[in-house]
């Protein structure tokens, strides 16, 4: 590199000045970005906290991970979770499912993380995140096999573990692809060929609805008392998801393993944990979890003697359908006091066990409590589920916390339980944010944010830092899968959802005439004999809210209603598969597309008849896949057509290309805001690539120009729904893959 002279004090302060100006002149707009501050919209929890892990050294140092959320960290000043992965952009969404996560015991600084969501062949790269910050940065190391944060045994573990005597070496138990070791923090890994090969065989996978998936080695645990500070430990423990022999341990360092002797079988093993008296304690379950488990035991085992005793509070056989169990805590204060979950034990829920003498006696604790719904007044609408991990707290042994489908419940008071008192349960998820919300909308009236949200239904946000109730029962979906407000008549809200068994089948539609406050069912659907499918679909409302057009998933035909549900007649010059919008300002205006084969489709008949749409228009969109079609706020017929591997176009409902708005390469989401002060443009956001740059931005002048608004340390993975807000200028809410909803606001700065 050539070296230029070093300048004087004074030409060095003047050609600073200089040189700013000539950037600034000189960088595309996309590259001056707008400083933006960001917020999750407020709900609390909603999805899989998969694990929990507190430092052993250090008072109130936990970190959780969640299936598709990433990682977080607790921060007891501020008494919340502090999200860790936000940094991950939509190439590295695979990385959101947090397989398992690693605390190094001598070091309080390391965290580790076994990033990878999916195992499939479609799924990108499984890498180890490290961090010698407490997750502040992170270094990469791709893996060379899968990893399934968000398949089945995700709540088993943990799978990554850190040896407490030399912290320079991890073990990795894989999914597929045996164990394997790193001898320098975490950047190079080898495997371990003396691991016995059943991690590898078909009993260590598991079936479900979906597909047979791999488990393998579901946890990896160091006898700390046999080794020597400075060296590696020589005794290891490691447990495959498997009903064959399942448990296994090393003497030399992890090169040679040998099956546990007298250790149960027909179950498979999820979580292990040692006492401070060397006895260690097993949960089972016939299944690895968490969609279905009928049976399972709780052991313990004393090396010392070999001995094996069944310490299971009670029999799977106590309900019909059976149950297994999820984990089993021991208080690292006392080694006589555990706390054991059961798993999927529906009928009519799940339950805690507490002992006090090492498993000989048993005392179910939801007995005896009580659960504070303030924080997320939605929990109260919930049982406790997935209870795959319980922690007591190594500092305090009130604090305990166990996990659940939708989130972290903690007690303050546990030891009160004991002395015949109640136990208060809290729902410790402030700043843990992990729903997938399925669609948005922020209309020019009424609540500024309604959404349609997995899992949870949907939310209607009149305040953005309050988790409110869900939307007014009935009707209640277990999944809401779209949602729509009329154009002119912007209190008039329509959703698509449904109901999980033995609940429904319902109508899987609802309205609402006050913008979201009350709803009702639609009067009926479609029925099954006109092809009315099986899930929600894509909802849309004309501009005067006076017609519905509804596309339910897996359905032959698209359905139109003017009565809300009274009657249904087939749109013509449709077939299935479609997502449809309205028109925002001509009630006779309705939009159809293929978002997999990129055809498009328009009404002018207020949707009795669609033809398709041909031209330039129609041409750019044939054959692309993730395609959006957006109508335009301010305008009948034009629309603005993305895609992934697509510049914004805008058109008409005919088919004429208007305008190819250069800037953008590829756009996952897109949508309108308010117009900046002076003008009458919408503001335009999108979620996509300028000259390879992934990131989110802003135009102000019709798409004509684009700045950059998100940063290096905000990218939330692949954003899928976006909207601008009609009445603040700047604001922008969108939809993550389980990092909830994201709202960001212009930061003010002086000149």
């Amino acid at each position: 590199m050539m070296r230029l002279p070093k300048p004087t004090t004074t030409i060095r302060l003047v050609s600073r000045g200089l040189l700013l100006l000539c950037l600034s002149a000189s960088l595309p707009l996309a590259a001056q970005r707008v400083s933006y501050a960001w917020h999750n919209v407020r709900i609390g929890g909603g999805g899989y906290v998969s694990g929990l892990v507190c430092h052993p050294a250090e008072r109130g140092l936990c970190y959780a991970r969640t299936d598709v959320g990433g990682a977080y960290r607790w921060d007891r000043a501020s008494a919340q979770w502090v999200p860790l992965t936000d940094w991950l952009e939509a190439r590295d969404e695979n990385l959101f499912g947090i397989d398992s996560l690693a605390l190094d015991p001598s070091d309080p600084e390391r965290v580790y993380l076994a990033a990878g969501t999916y195992t499939t062949l479609q799924a990108g790269n499984a890498a180890i995140l490290r961090s010698h910050d407490r997750g502040h940065h992170f270094e990469r190391t791709d893996l060379p096999f899968k990893l399934g944060g968000n398949e089945l045994g995700r709540g088993n573990g943990e799978r990554l573990a850190v040896d407490p005597n030399d912290g320079r070496v991890l073990f990795l138990g894989s999914r597929d692809a045996g164990l394997w070791r790193s001898g320098d923090r975490g950047a190079h890994w080898a495997r371990v060929d003396g691991f016995p090969s059943v991690a590898m065989s078909p009993s260590a996978s598991a079936r479900n609805h979906w597909r047979t998936q791999p488990i393998g080695i579901v946890f990896v645990v160091f006898e700390p008392a046999g080794g020597r500070r400075g060296g590696p430990t020589p005794v290891i423990y490691a447990g495959v998801s498997t009903r064959d022999t399942s448990l296994f341990r090393s003497t030399d360092g992890g090169r040679s393993w040998s099956e546990v002797p007298g250790q149960p079988r027909g179950l498979r093993p999820s979580h292990m944990h040692r006492a401070g008296d060397g006895n260690y304690y097993l949960s089972y379950g016939d299944q690895p979890g968490p969609d279905t488990m009928s049976d399972g035991a709780v052991w313990r085992w004393q090396p010392a003697s070999g001995r094996w005793t069944d310490i299971t509070p009670v029999s799977s056989k106590s309900t019909p359908s059976g149950f297994g169990w999820g984990d089993v805590a021991v208080d690292p204060s006392n080694p006589n006091v555990l706390i054991a979950s059961t798993f999927h034990r529906y009928e009519p829920h799940d339950l805690l066990f507490r002992s006090t003498d090492r498993g000989e006696h048993w005392k179910e604790i939801f007995a005896r409590s009580s659960f504070d719904h303030g924080a997320a007044v939605w929990t109260a609408e919930h049982t406790p589920h997935w209870m795959s991990t319980v922690v007591i707290d190594p500092f305090d042994p009130d604090h305990v916390m166990f996990v659940t489908g939708y989130g972290i419940w903690a007690s303050r008071d546990m030891r009160a339980f004991d002395k015949g008192g109640a136990v208060h349960w809290w729902f410790q998820d402030r700043g843990l944010e992990e729903t997938v919300p399925l669609g948005l909308i922020s209309p020019p009236q009424g609540a500024h944010l309604l959404s349609a949200v997995g899992d949870l239904d949907g939310y209607r946000h009149d305040d953005l830092d309050v988790a409110p109730l869900q939307f007014q029962a009935p009707p209640r979906y277990a999944n809401a899968e779209s949602i729509d407000y009329a154009g002119q008549r912007p209190a008039v809200i329509v959703r698509s959802g449904y109901l999980r068994e033995p609940f429904g089948p319902a109508v899987r539609a609802a309205w609402s005439g006050d913008g979201g406050r009350h709803w009702q069912a639609f009067a009926s659907e479609p029925s099954q004999g006109e092809g009315g499918g099986e899930g929600a679909g894509s909802i849309a409302l004309a501009a005067d809210g006076r017609s519905v057009l509804w596309a339910p998933d897996h359905a032959q035909h698209v359905f139109l209603t003017r009565d809300f549900g009274k009657h249904w007649q087939a749109a013509q010059g449709l077939n299935g598969h479609m997502s449809v919008l309205g028109d925002r300002v001509d009630p006779q205006r309705f939009y159809a597309f293929d978002r997999h084969a990129g055809a498009i489709f328009a009404s002018r008949d207020g949707g009795v008849t669609f033809a398709p749409i041909g031209g330039a228009l129609g041409d750019a969109a044939r054959g692309h896949d993730q395609v959006q079609l957006q109508a335009a706020p301010d305008t009948a017929g034009v629309l603005y057509l993305v895609a992934r591997d697509l510049p914004l176009l805008r058109g008409d409902d005919r088919g004429q290309l208007q305008q190819r708005l250069p800037g953008l390469t590829g756009v996952d989401a897109f949508g309108f805001g308010k117009p900046a002060a002076g003008s009458f443009t919408p503001t335009l956001f999108a979620a996509g690539r300028q000259d390879g740059l992934q990131g989110l931005f802003r135009s102000v002048d019709g798409g004509r120009h684009w700045r950059r608004i998100d940063d290096d340390a905000h990218r939330y993975g692949r954003i899928s729904h976006l909207t601008g807000d009609p009445r603040v200028f700047g604001r922008v809410y969108f939809a993550t893959g389980g990092r909830g909803i994201v709202y960001g606001e212009p930061v003010e700065s002086a000149p």
